[in-house]
This record gives structure tokens, C-alpha cells and sequence, in this order.
């Protein structure tokens, strides 16, 4: 019988077999493992050593790239730096290139009150000035200017990160420059002005000066070429006399002087600071513009210059106790539109064109011109709606045209703005009228002469008929023409012209100094014409000088800095005569009673004689007063410049009070002197032996129905008839 099969042990003798084998595998010689392994491990080397070849080869190439584009960029620097270097010109030329000089405004006792042009102090040194000053602006402008090389990366790199984060173009808001970039800036990269390009010097300046990555790079070269050619204290002389600090004041040497009236020399370090503050935003930060912007700007400059310990502490504590104020000369701003007129009248050879510093000694007397914007801020304060946005202008001058005070609108401390007593062409209104008396009176004429107020109509050629009405719609019959001024009626006034002749009453009122174009028609006896208000109260002084041309001038002598000698003088006063002497003194008394019971009394002054006349145009859109008394005539007008019409102000209103209130004012400390006007009894008297010729000109009229309404193209032409 078989035994039987054990399965697990078959499978096992098996196994036993096989086990040689498979040992034989594991345990294989060291030789068969290296050969192995070698072959892995030179396959991935190779993969290494590509990788590591690439890379170094990509290294040099970068190396070779960037090390050429360096010497590259290394070399055209060093050619810009040169060539850059070779056009800086001298020192002495860069502190003061201005084109045209300053202009130094005195008053008639020789005080300065205003200033026009790039005012330039003197040249002043790094070392000359104070050295707070010096430190104030190495603080706020350029912390480390004695420790770079013209440029600062880094401080380019964080103005680039702060325009950034507040929401900027990198290039728009903080520049990151330094001082020296700034100077290379001021000087225009070394280009000079030239006039015969067609720019102005502002546009030639804002050109070359504006934000872009070009200029930029171009700063790069010119910085290092002046950081060669100049020490460092040199270009912050540089600096010192060429930044523009607000005002007209190119310089520290000149804003010092004009805003603390002292030499830079002695600044102190809150006037220091605040001087620096200007460098930001000269415009803004004036002093003279707003006081307590500038003193908290001030403020900041000195925690700056505390922090780079340029002051200690308690100076910095008592500096910003006690911060910088302007001087008298400074507060005091007086006279702009008067300085602006005098510098564009002038001859621009002297005053616009020319590279001189000059001293233009005025007629401007700054106690006149206090009173009267006294007495117009008191006026708008108290008697004038606050939203109203009516305007005002005023001219005070001698009888010899020589102008003492001017407002040419009701903020009275500005400049360069529209000028209303010199500019504004306004329709005069009856204030016209004495001209067509003045025509009557060369005419044989006399201030007893009689008409007749009454309803006319005029035959216009062209334009119809035209019937002119009195302010109240009234008529008052047989008076004098004295009383016709006086009550400033309508219908006589045309009479006169009509009868004397148009062309006559348009040449005397072009020889007293109206230059304007005066109307063709009869409307011209009613004020239809335009005149400015210097023009008007320059006439009227040639009707107080006694009949004699009068232009108004407010230069009286223009002298070079430095020099002893003055190079012109005066550019206006009397002229020819117009008049007759006698008939110039019967026209004052005439305009003498319009003071004394006519349209004009407000204007009238206890123990002072005085003449002049009332104007309102059509639909109250002008209302004037132009006066005289034996001293001064004085000239004002009120309206809007978009001729919206006065609410309840006429002529004989509100400028006829303030008319006599700065007459007041500028005459009190003088003795009262009589006009130069007939004395109308022994006048009558004189006249009682001749003639009297009256205005009888009814042969050019003719009458109409009162219920037929005329209509009159002229009218509307002339908007309508000028009233009181």
C-alpha cells in the first residue's frame, strides 16, 4: 500500500531547491553591484552636469551682458557728465540770471509800498546768511545734501513708494530730489531764456521745468557735473538766491526783506523756518497771504530741524511759542491796483522790458488809500448785503491829474487782478452832462441861460423818433441851466447839445480826456457813451484846474538802483487849455449846486465847498458820483460786472455818501479852501448889461401826443435813456 503524499512537505523540498538560487542572487559578487550603481550614477551626472554648464554659461552671459551694458551706460554718463559740465557757466552768472529787473515801488514820500517783477535782494553766500536759515533748508529739503553726490537713490525711491501709496503716478507729487537736482531744475538743465523763441519767460519756464521721466534722467548727468565743478556750499548759494519764495521774490536775500524787512543775515529760527515752508508752495504758504498757514508750516520745518539736531529742544519749544510775524511794510498791503496800473502806463522799456533794478518813485499816498478802503469795507460791512457781489471801484487825485489813491474792486488787497477804475468801459449816465454844458458855455452861453423842460421828440435819421424823459417822468418848464445840472433834467440837456452841436460837445469831451467812442446821436447829451472811471475823474480835474487838460499820471520819477540821477519823469499832468478860464468857473459853480440842492446832496460837507455830478445808467446798472473840492478829485462807481441792476442805488445813493465820506476822511487835517467858481450875484450882475443868451431850440423839435408812445430804435440801441 502507497504511503501517502504530504503535500507541505513536497512544497517545502521544493522550496529547498530553489533556495540556492535565489541566494545566489541576493548574495552576488561586489563587482555586479558598482557596475550597476556606476551606471545609475553616470546617468544622473550627466543630467547635472548639463544643468550646471547651462546655468554657468547662462551666468556669463548675464555677467558678460550686464558688465558691457554697465561700461556701456558708465561711459555715455561720463560723456553727459562732461558735456553737462562743459555748459554750466560761472557762478556769479548762475546766482542772478533773471531777464527783466525788479521794480521797487515808492510812495510820494518815498516809502516802499508795493513791488512788481523777480525782486533780487543782492547775492548772498551759504556762510553770509544766518544759520538757521541754512539749516532750515538742508532740514526740510534735503537732509543729507552734504553726504551724497547730487542724486539720492534711495530718497528717489521712497518719494517713487509714497506716490504710490497715496494714489499717484510714481513721477506726480514728492519728487525725491535733491538740492542739487532742484538747483539743476531752477536753472532749466543750463538752457537760458530766449525771447526770440515766441515764449514768455513763465512759459519757457514751466516747459523746461515740468515732470518727466526724460528730464529726470537728464538731472542725473548735470547734478554730478555741478557736484564737480561746484563745493557744495556754492550750490546752495545757488539755491539760496534762485528759489522762488511766493511775491515776486526770487531769493531768500530779497523775501527776508520784503516779508520781515530785515537782511537774511539775521533771520532768527522761526523766520528761518518759515521762509524755508515756502520752498513746498511759495503761492500758498505766503505769509502775506495767510499768516497762521504759514506759522503752522513753520511749525513743521522746526520739528525737522530738531530732529537733525540743529536746534535743541527749547529753542524748537520756544521758536514754535513765539513763531515769525511780518513786518509793518509787509501787513500793510496797500496799492495794487494802483502799482499795477502805474507799471503797465509806464513806459515798458523801463517798467516791463528792461534787465535793471529800478526804483519808481509814485504819486501814491498810502494814508489817502487807507481812509478809502476804510470807508469801503465800513460800507460793505454795514450797508451792503453780504451775499451781494456788487462791486466798487474808486480814484482820488489832485486837480493836477496826479493820482494819490486807487480801488479797482471791493477786495482791496490784491493784484494783478482786474482792474475796474481803469478797465471797465461803463456807461456814463448823466455824469456826461457837464461836457454839453461846457460846450454851451464856449458857445456864448451862461450859467443863467433859461430853457424849457417839456416833452420833445427827436427826429433820429435811421432810427426814428426819439422823445427823452426825465427820472421822474415829470416836467418842470422854465429854468436856468444851472438848475437843469442841479435836478439833472433829460430834455434840456439834449436841447443844449442839439443847439451847440454834437461834434462840439464830442471835442470837448475828447480834449478833457474822454477817449473812449462817444455816441453818434442825441443820446450822447444822456451818457449813452462808455467811459472808465479814471477817465471821468481825470475830465473832472481839468474842469477844477480851470478849463486845462488834465492826464492822470500816477509816475513821477523812475531811478536806476545804484544810480543818484533819475532816468524819466513824470508821465502826465495839465495839458492845453479847453475852456475859457471864466467859463470854467461858471461850470463849478454849477456842479457846485448840484452838491448844494440838486441830485448829488449826500455829497454834500458842512464848511467845505465842493462840486461834481450824479450818474445812473438804464435800469440802475451803473450808479457814479465823480466830485471835486479845492484839494482833490475823487471819482466813484458801483455796479455789477455782469451788468445786473442795482436794487435802490442811484448815484446821488450810496456812491455820493461814500464819495463824502472818504473826502472826510482825506481832507480833515486840511484847511478849507474855496472852488475857483463865480459868485453867481456878481456874475448876474456883470451879465445884466449884456445878452443873455437862453436855449431856444424849438425849431429842431417838435411836439407829440403824450397818449402816442414813441418808439425808439435809438433806444434800445443806447439802453434807453440814462436817468439821474
Amino acid at each position: 500500500m502507497t504511503k501517502p503524499v504530504d503535500k507541505k512537505k513536497q512544497i517545502r523540498a521544493r522550496r529547498d531547491i530553489k533556495a540556492p538560487k535565489v541566494r545566489k542572487k541576493i548574495s552576488a559578487s561586489p563587482k555586479y553591484i558598482n557596475k550597476k550603481r556606476k551606471k545609475v550614477k553616470s546617468s544622473k551626472n550627466i543630467i547635472k552636469q548639463i544643468f550646471a554648464t547651462g546655468f554657468r554659461w547662462f551666468l556669463w552671459f548675464l555677467w558678460f551682458f550686464f558688465s558691457r551694458f554697465a561700461i556701456l551706460v558708465s561711459v555715455v554718463l561720463i560723456g553727459f557728465i562732461i558735456f553737462e559740465y562743459s555748459r554750466i557757466g560761472p557762478l556769479n552768472k548762475l546766482v542772478d540770471a533773471r531777464v527783466s529787473g525788479s521794480i521797487t515801488l515808492l510812495d510820494k514820500h518815498g516809502q516802499v509800498f508795493a513791488w512788481r517783477g523777480n525782486q533780487f535782494g543782492g547775492a548772498i553766500t551759504a556762510n553770509a546768511v544766518s544759520p538757521h536759515l541754512k539749516n532750515a533748508v538742508v532740514a526740510a529739503e534735503d537732509r543729507r545734501f552734504y553726504k551724497h553726490f547730487g542724486i539720492s537713490p534711495r530718497g528717489i525711491a521712497s518719494a517713487i513708494r509714497i506716490n504710490i501709496r497715496e494714489g499717484r503716478s510714481p513721477l506726480r507729487g514728492h519728487g525725491g530730489s535733491t538740492i542739487t537736482q532742484q538747483v539743476a531744475k531752477i536753472l532749466c538743465l543750463g538752457t537760458n531764456f530766449d525771447p526770440s523763441n515766441g515764449l514768455s519767460e513763465a512759459d519757457f519756464e514751466k516747459e523746461c521745468r515740468k515732470n518727466s521721466i526724460v528730464r529726470k534722467l537728464r538731472e542725473i548727468p548735470f547734478s554730478i557735473a555741478m557736484e564737480l565743478k561746484f563745493s557744495k556750499d556754492e550750490i546752495l548759494m545757488i539755491y539760496l538766491n534762485r528759489a522762488y519764495l511766493g511775491a515776486g521774490n526770487q531769493g531768500f536775500e530779497a523775501a527776508s526783506r520784503r516779508y520781515f524787512d530785515k537782511s537774511a543775515m539775521y533771520l532768527n529760527p522761526s523766520e528761518s523756518a518759515m521762509l524755508a515752508g515756502l520752498l513746498v508752495a511759495p503761492s500758498y504758504f505766503a505769509p502775506t497771504r495767510n499768516l497762521q498757514r504759514a506759522q503752522e508750516r513753520a511749525a513743521v520745518i522746526i520739528d525737522l530741524m530738531e530732529k537733525e539736531n540743529y536746534l535743541t529742544k527749547d529753542v524748537a519749544l520756544t521758536s514754535k511759542k513765539y513763531p515769525a510775524k511780518l513786518s509793518s511794510t509787509a501787513k500793510e498791503q496797500f496799492g495794487g491796483y494802483f502799482a499795477d496800473w502805474v507799471s503797465k502806463s509806464s513806459p515798458s522799456f523801463f517798467t516791463q522790458k528792461a534787465n535793471a533794478d529800478i526804483y519808481v518813485k509814485t504819486t501814491f499816498d498810502t494814508t489817502i488809500q487807507k481812509a478809502a478802503e476804510d470807508v469801503l469795507r465800513d460800507t460793505f460791512d454795514n450797508k451792503i448785503a453780504k451775499e451781494s457781489e456788487v462791486q466798487v471801484a474808486v480814484v482820488v487825485m489832485s486837480s493836477d491829474g496826479a493820482v494819490r489813491a486807487m480801488i479797482g474792486g471791493r477786495d482791496t488787497r490784491v493784484s494783478g487782478q482786474f482792474n475796474r477804475s481803469t478797465q471797465a468801459m461803463r456807461q456814463t449816465g448823466s455824469l456826461f452832462k457837464p461836457f454839453v454844458y461846457a460846450a454851451a458855455l464856449e458857445k456864448g452861453y451862461s450859467f443863467n441861460s433859461e430853457a424849457i423842460d417839456e416833452e420833445i421828440t427827436i427826429d433820429v435819421p435811421y432810427s426814428g423818433p426819439w422823445t427823452p424823459r426825465n427820472y421822474t417822468n415829470e416836467f418842470y418848464g422854465k429854468m436856468t441851466i444851472t438848475d437843469a445840472l442841479a435836478k439833472s433834467i433829460n430834455t434840456i440837456a439834449v436841447k443844449t447839445a442839439m443847439l451847440v452841436g454834437l461834434d462840439s460837445v464830442r471835442k470837448i469831451a475828447n480834449d478833457f480826456g474822454i477817449l473812449g467812442d462817444l455816441a453818434p446821436g442825441p443820446a450822447l447829451a444822456l451818457g449813452a457813451s462808455e467811459a472808465t472811471l479814471i477817465e471821468m475823474t481825470g475830465a473832472y480835474a481839468g474842469i477844477l484846474s480851470g478849463g486845462i487838460s488834465v492826464k492822470p499820471y500816477g509816475l513821477d520819477e523812475i531811478t536806476i538802483v545804484g544810480e543818484t540821477n533819475p532816468i524819466l519823469g513824470r508821465n502826465g499832468g495839465l495839458g492845453e487849455r479847453v475852456m475859457e478860464w471864466e467859463n470854467a468857473r461858471q461850470l463849478i459853480y454849477m456842479m457846485n449846486t448840484v452838491i448844494e440842492k440838486g441830485s448829488g446832496r449826500r455829497a454834500k460837507i458842512k464848511y467845505r465847498e465842493a462840486g461834481g455830478k450824479t450818474g445812473t445808467t438804464q435800469a440802475m446798472r451803473d450808479a457814479w458820483f465823480v466830485g471835486f473840492t479845492a484839494d482833490y478829485v475823487v471819482g466813484v462807481w458801483m455796479g455789477y460786472d455782469d451788468n445786473t441792476p442795482l436794487k435802490g442805488v442811484t448815484g446821488g445813493g450810496l456812491p455820493a455818501e461814500i464819495w463824502q465820506k472818504i473826502v472826510i476822511q482825506i481832507s480833515k487835517d486840511l484847511p478849507s479852501r474855496p472852488l475857483p467858481m463865480i459868485n453867481p450875484r456878481v456874475a448876474s450882475r456883470s451879465l445884466k448889461n449884456n445878452e443873455v443868451l437862453d436855449i431856444d431850440a424849438s425849431g429842431l423839435f417838435k411836439r407829440v401826443d403824450s397818449k402816442v408812445k414813441s418808439k425808439s430804435f435809438l433806444k434800445n440801441i443806447f439802453f434807453g435813456r440814462p436817468e439821474n
